[in-house]
């Protein structure tokens, strides 16, 4: 095949080794026939992979035509048709041919928009549709009077590494991230979700779900204009606006976006020119179909400072909670932080941060690569003990009421010793060890002063429980089966 382009709409690509790919603008009428035929394919495909992936990748294919020997598929770009012939193939090709015939070829028409995305080799350079502008123009969107009639595409603002494949979920998020997948699939009108707001706490996720969605739709509709901006840099640029009196141009940019994503949307407190502003692209923007998504650390009925009219359209679609992760949340959370760093953490390690780490996903995922740097750097395997040690000044743990009363218990009961040998005045080895430990434990888990620690353990001063959490801390370092028995009942105490 030639490697010269004489029209995009008849460009054929051989890069795809099981069927010809066949790029097309020609939106053909369709007949009843062959799209039964592909809802049988649809049928069992569903049967073949998840909700999640038929969804995704096969209810946005649409049937264009079949002449006997070419079946013609619409499908949102040419990376989806990657994503297909890359992951799905195998699936497709023996359905295709059970449903339309062996000899069929499978051809996918991209949009014509895709056109602005992959233009011809042979289009003058000139009158190309940039897909990229220098980044430090969206600063000052406005410069240029029609802005949105002249520069068709601006940077998205987006971070690729924000995605849905790598977005943890889990009860706490699940339905945030359903319905940042529905926006995703349709945008706009489409959808209830217009406009999506997610709220929560710091740390918890949001901008990684909503710079997903704008990946996402970028990827299955390449056509449309996705904007990602904080409401920080939204200000700004409204005071720069208002400075150089260019307020219309600044609103008429905004009203040119298919897909606005606005973070941190608490920001817009006590401004009520930017509020003002924003009336009137959020008007906009709903009445002609485009997606807003919006993201707070509050939802919309505890905004303070931002006029009731905005609030009663932030109300208008979804809102949504991103809640702090449970328990089998965080395991995922670790776990797939550690397979990105490449550690081997042993379960009953991350049981125990999850059980105990009270903080963020941010934070989480902070003490994981600061566990796994430190016991890289010191060559040691890593246990709770360790993990305690290291983390305890990086992340917060559960304070957990726990007692003189009930370490000494805990102690007696797994060293088999009587609790009142403990505070006797015996010395044999077994019943000091225990008593020391019960000290060290004592200091370690509780906030008690040590001459107290001393009266409630058989009326010790605080220099014998000193020196009870020194050789309890000596043996440790040198009795691995000590520091284990240690070990399992610092456990025990925590459950």
């Amino acid at each position: 095949m030639s490697n010269k382009r004489t029209s995009f709409e008849e460009q054929q690509f051989d890069d795809y080794p099981n069927y010809n790919l066949l790029i097309t603008n020609d939106m053909l009428a369709t007949t009843v026939a062959y799209k039964d035929a592909w809802q049988n394919c649809l049928s069992q495909i569903q049967s073949k992979t998840t909700a999640e992936e038929f969804a995704q990748w096969f209810l946005p294919i649409i049937p264009l035509e079949f002449d006997g020997s070419k079946l013609r598929l619409r499908v949102p770009s040419k990376s989806f048709v990657d994503r297909i012939e890359q992951h799905y193939i195998d699936v497709l090709r023996p359905l295709i041919a059970e449903s339309f015939g062996c000899q069929t070829r499978l051809c996918y028409a991209v949009p014509k928009s895709e056109q602005q995305v992959i233009p011809s080799a042979t289009d003058n350079a000139a009158q190309a549709v940039p897909t990229r502008i220098d980044p430090a123009k969206i600063q000052n969107p406005i410069a240029i009077p029609g802005i949105n009639k002249t520069i068709s595409r601006v940077p998205s603002n987006l971070n690729y590494n924000y995605t849905f494949e790598n977005f943890i979920e889990g009860e706490c998020n699940r339905l945030v991230r359903s319905a940042s997948m529905a926006v995703a699939v349709n945008p706009g009108s489409s959808t209830p979700f217009n406009p999506l707001y997610i709220y929560g706490d710091s740390g918890l996720g949001k901008t990684h779900v909503a710079q997903a969605i704008g990946n996402e739709i970028s990827m299955r509709h390449p056509e449309l204009q996705v904007l990602y901006v904080a409401m920080s840099k939204f200000q700004s640029q409204y005071q720069t606006a208002t400075i150089e009196k260019n307020i219309p141009n600044f609103i008429h940019f905004y009203q040119g976006v298919d897909v606005l994503i606005l973070d941190d949307i608490q920001e817009l407190a006590g401004k009520p020119g930017t509020q003002n502003a924003l009336f009137s692209i959020f008007n906009h923007l709903h009445m002609s179909g485009k997606q807003l998504v919006l993201i707070s650390d509050k939802p919309p009925v505890e905004l303070k400072d931002i006029e009731e009219r905005l609030l009663t359209r932030f109300k208008w679609g979804l809102s949504a909670q991103i809640r702090i992760p449970d328990f089998e949340t965080k395991i995922k959370i670790i776990k797939a932080k550690a397979a990105r760093l490449g550690a081997n953490i042993p379960e009953d390690v991350i049981n125990y941060l999850a059980d105990n780490i009270s903080a963020n996903i941010r934070e989480i995922e902070g003490a994981i690569s600061s566990l796994v740097a430190n016991t890289s750097f010191m060559g040691r395997k890593i246990t709770i003990s360790l993990a305690k040690d290291i983390l305890k000044g990086y992340i917060s743990l559960y304070q957990k009421e726990i007692t003189i009363e009930q370490i000494m218990d805990t102690v007696c009961q797994m060293m088999n010793i009587d609790r009142e040998r403990i505070i006797s005045a015996e010395r044999t080895r077994e019943v000091a060890i225990a008593r020391q430990l019960a000290m060290y434990l004592a200091k370690q888990m509780t906030k008690t002063p040590l001459t107290t620690i001393g009266q409630s353990i058989g009326g010790r001063n605080h220099a014998t429980v000193l020196h009870s959490c020194k050789t309890i801390t000596n043996l440790m370092e040198t009795d691995q089966s000590f520091k284990q028995q240690v070990e399992e009942i610092e456990r025990a105490l925590s459950v």
